[in-house]
């Protein structure tokens, strides 16, 4: 009887066993196959390869300075090292298409069903993503961390990119950048910028602010798709202005000098920001609501008083925020722009890899022979594809 209960016992084990191995091939295999199907599920692509952009614009293109305010790749598990044939952009693909600098911005969480109308923080997608990429076990419950490994996410690949892509986190770095760079652009480094889709990672602490600071975060948006502890957002329930957390909050940011995104928070929040605070706003990616009139753009008034203090706003690639998402489509948003707040204020947020429908690096030449065709000038053209960019970022990012 002993012997025969210790065979069960011996092929029970086995089959535990073999049960743990199969659990792990699974897991292993969703690990592998899942997290690509996922995002191309999320961030789909416009197909613009049947239309090639002029020999002119290409010539434009590789000479002037190009900078995107907004993409969301660090959330993703793909390596922004290498050219992959699904999301929107990578660093070969922003190489290939002139680009100089890039604000990664980290996404924390995300709420179930999200809408540009209404929203409650009560439920979060990004929890199940983070699993399932295999982020480390930390992350699942603080969205702090989250924050925290996007940063290393970018270090790393800064360290692997053999010096194909730097930080830029203080105007040093930047004047590094450009002089790598040269008056030819012919060096095809680019210069890496982080930022966070809204400020629920410092979980109600002040401090912090300095953690993320110190990770390499120089642009904090203030909401993203709900209220939280610093303000109402443009699409939660509130509808409410800055919390007196908030308020110290913003303080804190410009003594760091943190730039201030606005994009997603309440008008009531943005017109209480603009005066209290000394420094100059972005708008990290919308539209105008003049232009495209939907829940997710500012109206024209509040975009005038940013830019009058000196703000940018950066115009995205997606249907919420210019209406038409093809070249011309955000040419004519960029024009509204333009003729609203003035060229000097205007520039690009494409939201690439933020579960958006979009066309990609590879087509982004495309905006800049559309705005051509349209009789923008060279010159208005250069300053909202990097021009503006690179003053804002002269006069306003920590000296070092």
């Amino acid at each position: 009887m002993a012997h025969n209960s210790t065979k069960r016992m011996g092929k029970t084990k086995k089959i535990g066993l073999w049960a743990l191995v199969v659990l792990i091939v699974l897991y292993a295999a969703f690990r592998i196959i899942a997290p690509p199907l996922l995002e191309k599920s999320l961030n789909k692509r416009l197909d613009y390869s049947g239309q090639q952009p002029s020999a002119a614009t290409l010539a434009l293109q590789a000479d002037m300075t190009i900078m995107d305010w907004h993409s969301d790749s660090l959330l993703w598990n793909r390596n922004i090292l290498q050219s992959a044939d699904y999301g929107h952009a990578d660093i070969p693909r922003l190489q290939a298409a002139g680009f100089d600098l890039m604000m990664f911005t980290a996404v924390t969480k995300s709420p179930r069903g999200q809408n540009i109308a209404e929203n409650t923080d009560d439920s979060d997608n990004i929890t199940a993503l983070v699993i399932a990429q295999g982020w480390p076990v930390k992350t699942w419950d603080s969205l702090l961390e989250r924050a925290l490994f996007q940063a290393e996410k970018l270090d790393d690949a800064v360290a692997n990119s053999n010096g194909e892509l730097v930080w830029v986190r203080n105007q040093q770095e930047l004047a590094t950048l450009r002089a790598a760079r040269g008056e030819d652009h012919t060096s095809r480094t680019i210069g890496a910028l982080l930022g966070a889709e809204g400020a629920h990672p410092l979980e109600a602490k002040l401090a912090n602010i300095d953690r993320m600071y110190e990770a390499g975060y120089r642009m904090m948006g203030i909401t993203h798709f709900f209220d939280n502890a610093l303000a109402g957002s443009l699409h939660g329930v509130s509808n409410a202005g800055l919390t007196p957390f908030g308020s110290k909050a913003i303080n804190r940011f410009d003594a760091l000098e943190v730039i201030i995104d606005l994009a997603h928070v309440s008008e009531a929040a943005a017109w209480e920001i603009t005066k209290q605070s000394p420094r100059p706003q972005v708008v990290s990616h919308t539209g105008f609501k003049g232009h495209c009139n939907t829940d997710r753009n500012f109206p024209d008034d509040l975009m005038k008083a940013i830019a009058a203090k000196g703000g940018l706003i950066a115009v995205g690639f997606w249907e919420q925020a210019v209406c038409a998402p093809t070249p011309d489509g955000i040419a004519s948003a960029l024009i509204y722009g333009i003729n609203l707040v003035g060229e000097d204020h205007v520039v690009i947020g494409s939201d690439w890899d933020g579960s958006t429908t979009s066309l990609t690096a590879s087509d982004f030449p495309l905006i800049t022979e559309a705005l051509a065709s349209r009789g923008v000038p060279e010159a208005t053209i250069r300053k909202i594809m990097g021009g503006n960019s690179l003053a804002f970022l002269q006069n306003w990012l920590p000296a070092e």
